[in-house]
């Protein structure tokens, strides 16, 4: 399992799929309870790389997480609850539509907010945010076939797409440096899910040798938008901000240098000792409306589903969640936990590499490939046991609860890989045996079982599949080095932005398999406010991936939370944050 912060939240990889417009609402408008105190202990899956998740090769579940809890993903201005409603939190600013033509949407932080070092948190941050998920300075072109810059600057790198926000002009500042003003050239369907907090000003201005935000807000503002047709020779200052932001953040080791703890949300990292844990503890400068009533948060990185349950039954964690299977259930029932669950906006999924000289560069030998997936296995290996009556998933975009789904299943083309079919695939090849490396997490046993049965079947046609799989899996997508790949997506739950985040043009944050077949489409979503109209792109995409054969989706995954008896508060949510999405309502008894 895996998986750009002004902008809309990232789809993480982990393992997701389509996103429906949400309704919205306010924060309960009560003062902060007082701090209960104590250390809740939450069981995680994978390692922690980075402090910013919000780059391509930040995108990990986990790291989302801690983003969660410190203020640079999914918290600020609104956050996503588990009815998948966007919750506006007044306590740390307000953000109102003033114009629908053109869409106009201000954003006025509280007085006396501040960085966990103490300083405020001001419009220089939200301009920085801006600049990072719009792409607006970018003047780069990107090589249809690689997906590298090709010639120009593309400045920050970014898990999302920059569609929809890339409309926006440079913002107005206003109320003493406490306000910003997006105004949109374009309607953009996802606005409410743009939260302009990132990176603290101050500190990426440091890093590029600058003296102040201030200093850095009027570098920004000083840029021209880029061009595409005439680059720009790049500014040093600007890209130094921007070359931080992209790897400054990564770590191997709990950082020396302070200035990259700092952060806006009610936690900080404090300690991490690779492969065993990491540490969060409340910040003290902290005054929004998400006050947690526990001091601290540990994250126990703990991979294996029975050994989770063993450290929930031992009292060495308080909440764990691992991946499903039957064999979970039943120990967190032998173990007497509180057990939540129910399905996650997740999926797992097969992609195939599209590039003008690798071994799918002919379509016949990716339809060849994907009639070997032996989908419906998979599912009853590793699905069926926790969910009886979960099927084969059939789309890309949609997800079997959705009202949506059965009507893109009879259209999509996806029956042409209902069954597995060797007979047909040998057809398609006419004597060819196609060597192919498929990439995997093996340290995943779903993945590992993924790759098993794929292995067996596909060699049945006659493919060389060689075994491709990394523990670092998630480092190399898009590398190059690989022609197929398993993992997974996991989405927020609201909101669109994640179709130009996977199947946008090429050098899409998320699209790792350089396809080009939606591009147009994929970003045409950002700005479509007709419900219909949305639905039918949508369902075009969906349509075309299948008739290109883009990959296949293997099936959505279940999700188990176990709880001890010690801590009170937590409640199941399927999205990307999992059992922190309300971590201020924790408390221990």
């Amino acid at each position: 399992m895996g998986k750009a912060r002004l902008a809309v939240t990232a789809i993480a990889i982990a393992g997701v799929a389509a996103l429906s417009l949400s309704g919205c609402t306010t924060a309960p408008k009560t003062e902060p309870t007082a701090a209960a105190g104590g250390t809740a202990t939450v069981a995680v899956v994978n390692e922690f790389t980075s402090l910013n998740s919000q780059t391509p090769q930040g995108n990990l579940d986990t790291n989302g997480q801690v983003g969660y809890l410190n203020g640079s993903y999914g918290t600020g201005f609104q956050y996503i609850d588990n009815e998948f409603k966007i919750v506006h939190d007044d306590k740390f600013g307000t953000m109102e539509k003033t114009s629908d033509d053109p869409l106009t949407v201000k954003y006025t932080l509280n007085k006396d907010l501040k960085w966990s070092d103490g300083e405020p948190i001001t419009a220089d941050d939200m301009v920085l945010a801006w600049a990072i998920a719009s792409g607006y300075y970018d003047d780069a072109t990107i090589d249809p076939a690689s997906g590298e810059v090709s010639s120009g600057n593309q400045y920050f790198s970014i898990a999302a797409s920059t569609a929809g926000v890339d409309t926006t002009a440079y913002p107005t500042v206003g109320d003493d440096n406490e306000s910003i003003e997006l105004v949109y050239s374009k309607p953009y369907v996802d606005w409410e899910l743009v939260n302009p907090i990132a990176q603290p000003a101050h500190i990426v201005a440091k890093k590029a040798g600058l003296a102040s935000a201030a200093d850095l807000t009027k570098l920004i503002a000083s840029l021209p938008k880029g061009d595409p047709t005439a680059p720009a020779t790049p500014n040093a200052d600007f890209k130094k901000a921007a070359d931080f932001v992209n790897t400054g953040y990564d770590v191997t080791a709990f950082p020396t240098d302070p200035d990259l703890l700092v952060a806006s949300g009610p936690f900080v990292l404090s300690a991490w000792t690779p492969g065993q844990s990491l540490t969060m503890t409340r910040n003290e400068h902290y005054a929004a409306g998400l006050t947690p009533k526990v001091d601290k948060i540990v994250m126990r990185i703990i991979g294996d589903a029975n050994a989770q349950v063993t450290a929930l039954q031992n009292g060495e964690v308080d909440i764990i969640n691992p991946q499903a299977s039957a064999d979970t259930l039943a120990a967190l029932k032998n173990a007497n936990a509180t057990i939540l669950s129910g399905d996650q906006v997740s999926y797992d999924h097969l992609d195939l590499t599209f590039s003008t000289d690798g071994v799918f560069a002919d379509k016949s030998v990716r339809e060849a490939f994907l009639k070997t997936i032996p989908r419906q296995q998979i599912l009853d290996a590793i699905v069926t046991p926790v969910n009886p009556d979960a099927k084969v998933l059939d789309s890309q975009l949609f997800l079997p609860n959705q009202a949506e789904y059965a009507d893109t299943v009879k259209n999509n083309g996806s029956s042409a890989y209902g069954d597995v079919d060797i007979e047909g695939a040998k057809a398609l090849l006419a004597g060819k045996t196609p060597e192919v490396k498929l990439m995997y997490n093996t340290t995943n046993p779903n993945r590992v079982d993924e790759y098993q049965a794929i292995l067996a079947s596909a060699t049945e046609a006659g493919f060389k599949i060689v075994d491709a799989g990394s523990p670092d899996w998630s480092k190399k997508l898009g590398d190059g080095s690989y022609d197929a790949v398993l993992f997974g997506w996991i989405a927020p739950g609201a909101g669109t932005s994640g179709i130009p985040q996977i199947f946008g043009p090429v050098g899409s944050g998320g699209n790792y398999n350089n396809y080009a077949g939606t591009g147009d489409l994929a970003i045409e979503t950002q700005s479509t406010l007709d419900k219909d109209k949305l639905l039918d792109l949508q369902l075009q995409i969906d349509k075309q991936t299948f008739g290109d054969a883009y990959g296949l989706p293997l099936f959505q995954l279940p999700g188990i939370f176990g709880t001890s008896s010690k801590i009170d508060g937590v409640k199941f949510m399927g999205n990307q944050t999992g059992p922190f999405w309300n971590f201020w309502e924790w408390s221990i008894k």
